[in-house]
C-alpha cells in the first residue's frame, strides 16, 4: 500500500482535496494518507521527512513560505524522499503575472473562509431573531436592538450581520411587556433605538400608504408619541442599556454609533 504524507503550514485542506481529486483516477490503488497540518518550523519538516523515509512514503505539500519550501527540498534530498510541491509553482507564476510578491502567511485562505462563513452565520442569525422571534436565543446575540416600529431595527441588524456581528432585534409595542429574556442579558449588549415623534409619524404614514395597512392609530402623531414615551420608560428601567437616536441618520452612521458603544463591552 502506498503511503502519502500531506504536509501543510495551514489546515491541509487544499492539498488533501487536490490529492483526493487526483486519486480518483487510480481507483484500483490502495493509498494511506497522513495529514500533518500547521507545520511551520524547519525542525518539524525534517522530522516528518525522516518519518516519511522510514515508511517509504512520498510527500505532497502546500507550504506558502518560500524558506520552508526550500528547506523541504534540502531535507527530501538528504533522506531521498520524493516530494510534490503544489503551492510553490503556482505562487511563482502568480507573482510573475501579478507583478507582486505573495504574503507567505500560513492559513490565510482558511482565515478568509472563516470570516466568510462567520458573516453567513451572522446573517442567518439576524433573520432568525428578527422582530422578536426566538427570544430564547437572545443569550447568543452580541447586540440586541430594542425599539418601536420604524426605528430601523431590521436593516441595522442585517447591516451589522454583514460585518460579522450576531444581532437580534426586539420590538416595543405600546401596552405589551418586552420579553423577560431581555432582563437576563448583560446590559451593555442592549441598544435602545428611538426617533423624533414627527419624523417617526411621517415614516409610518409612508409605510401605511405603501402597504395599505389598516391599523388606524399606527401613524397618528398622538399614538406615535405615546408609544415612544412607553419605550423610553422601558429604557429608563434599564439604566445599563444604551440609547441611540436614529432621527435623520443613515444606517451606516447609526451602526457606527452602535459599534462604538458596544466595542468596549465584554460580550462573553
Amino acid at each position: 500500500m502506498a503511503v502519502i504524507f500531506v504536509i501543510s503550514d495551514g489546515t491541509g485542506r487544499t492539498a488533501s482535496q487536490a490529492l483526493s481529486a487526483a486519486l480518483t483516477q487510480f481507483p484500483a490503488q490502495q493509498v494511506s494518507i497522513e495529514v500533518h497540518k500547521e507545520i511551520r518550523t524547519k525542525q518539524r519538516i525534517r522530522d516528518l521527512v525522516k518519518e516519511a523515509a522510514s515508511k517509504g512514503a512520498f510527500i505532497v505539500h502546500t507550504l506558502v513560505s518560500n524558506q520552508l519550501r526550500e528547506y523541504m527540498i534540502t531535507c527530501s534530498r538528504d533522506f531521498n524522499v520524493e516530494t510534490i510541491d503544489l503551492m510553490g509553482p503556482l505562487l511563482a507564476r502568480l507573482s510573475d503575472v501579478l507583478i507582486s510578491s505573495p504574503a507567505e502567511k500560513p492559513g490565510l485562505f482558511s482565515e478568509i473562509n472563516k470570516e466568510y462563513f462567520r458573516r453567513i452565520d451572522a446573517v442567518q442569525f439576524a433573520f432568525q431573531h428578527d422582530d422578536g422571534q426566538r427570544p430564547e436565543g437572545l443569550q447568543k446575540a452580541e447586540i440586541v436592538l430594542v425599539g418601536v416600529s420604524r426605528t430601523f431595527k431590521t436593516p441595522l441588524s442585517i447591516y451589522l450581520a454583514f460585518k460579522g456581528w450576531l444581532v437580534a432585534n426586539v420590538p416595543i409595542v405600546l401596552g405589551i411587556d418586552p420579553p423577560e429574556e431581555l432582563d437576563t442579558l448583560p446590559p451593555g449588549r442592549v441598544i435602545g433605538l428611538t426617533n423624533n415623534p414627527h419624523n417617526l409619524a411621517k415614516l409610518r404614514h409612508s409605510r401605511q400608504e405603501r402597504f395599505g395597512m389598516g391599523v388606524m392609530d399606527y401613524a397618528t402623531p398622538v399614538f406615535v408619541e405615546r408609544e415612544l414615551n412607553y419605550a423610553e420608560a422601558i429604557f429608563r428601567k434599564h439604566p445599563g442599556w444604551r440609547v441611540v437616536r436614529v432621527t435623520n441618520k443613515p444606517i451606516e452612521e447609526i451602526a457606527g454609533e452602535i459599534l462604538a458603544l458596544v466595542s468596549g463591552e465584554d460580550l462573553g
